[in-house]
């Protein structure tokens, strides 16, 4: 389970980052930077908190509700034009950036979840693995996921029949079997397969 291990070696604020979205069909990759205080630490190690690809939807926006008032949180998201023009890696790192710079405090170090690093004005040390280590990681792994699942909710009621709402984007089954029958969305990242394919003209 994570802990506060890694954050206890500096002295000043420890921000963790993690993205969620990367591996999607559709939506944003959104990322998020937490710094939690000194003196809130034990409440948040007391939350059970984990990488949350291991908890529930449920479990993860009951999660975000609990840590929003214990943590100081910055969200930075990269949208599904950015994430076509410049590729999924640098918009994953753009997501990141743009996340501790939302941070309402400036942190001394930021913990950054697997061995990529975004470039930021602060040093960056990154972790693979971070959000099973890391309880600032994890924190930021769970807020990244509610966050994330209400917007593509939301995107589910302008697009119905994809079933965003269960799915958040990913490319299971069902939502690929409504891709091949509906047709790609503006939504939809049109340089991951198979939303690619579906776009090439069937005569060429």
């Amino acid at each position: 389970m994570p802990d506060f291990s890694l954050e206890r070696a500096w002295q000043g604020p420890v921000a963790g980052v993690d993205e969620v979205g990367r591996g999607a069909l559709a939506g944003p990759v959104m990322a998020a930077a937490v710094i939690v205080p000194e003196v809130r630490r034990r409440a948040v190690a007391a939350l059970g908190l984990d990488d949350s690809k291991t908890l529930g939807p449920k479990r993860c926006q009951e999660l975000h509700c609990r840590l929003a008032r214990l943590v100081a949180v910055g969200f930075g998201v990269a949208s599904v034009e950015e994430i076509d023009r410049l590729n999924i890696l640098q918009a994953t790192l753009l997501a990141m950036q743009r996340s501790v710079a939302a941070l309402p405090i400036r942190p001394e170090i930021v913990l950054v979840d697997g061995n990529r690093a975004p470039t930021l004005d602060c040093p960056v040390h990154t972790v693979t693995g971070g959000d099973a280590t890391s309880l600032s990681i994890a924190a930021a792994s769970v807020l990244a996921k509610a966050a994330r699942d209400r917007q593509m909710a939301a995107l589910d009621r302008d697009w119905p029949g994809y079933g965003w709402t269960q799915n958040a984007g990913y490319g299971v089954p069902a939502h690929r079997a409504a891709l091949a029958r509906l047709g790609p969305t503006p939504c939809h990242r049109r340089t991951f397969r198979p939303v690619s394919k579906l776009l090439i003209p069937k005569d060429s």
